[in-house]
């Protein structure tokens, strides 16, 4: 078993703890995110159709910037 996997598995894990706690504590303060300009929704009698275009967009650039930040550090 590689040490490198290792760090990165545990890594990952704290960043999912992380993640937990600030939407536990903080989910109030994040209602706007999936209502963003450019988020399509289209809602009728009987069908209700989301696709969060730009909150996907946002969350992968925090995914990629953080990605980019952990191979710097290792």
């Amino acid at each position: 078993m590689n040490p490198q996997l290792g760090k990165q598995l545990i890594m990952i894990g704290l960043l999912i703890v992380a993640l937990g706690i600030i939407l536990y504590f903080f989910s109030d303060k994040l209602r706007w995110f999936g209502r963003l300009p450019g988020d399509i929704r289209i809602e009728k009698e009987n069908v209700r159709f989301y696709f969060p275009v730009t909150s996907m967009l946002i969350v992968s650039l925090v995914i990629s910037l953080l990605l980019y930040g952990f191979r710097k550090l290792f």
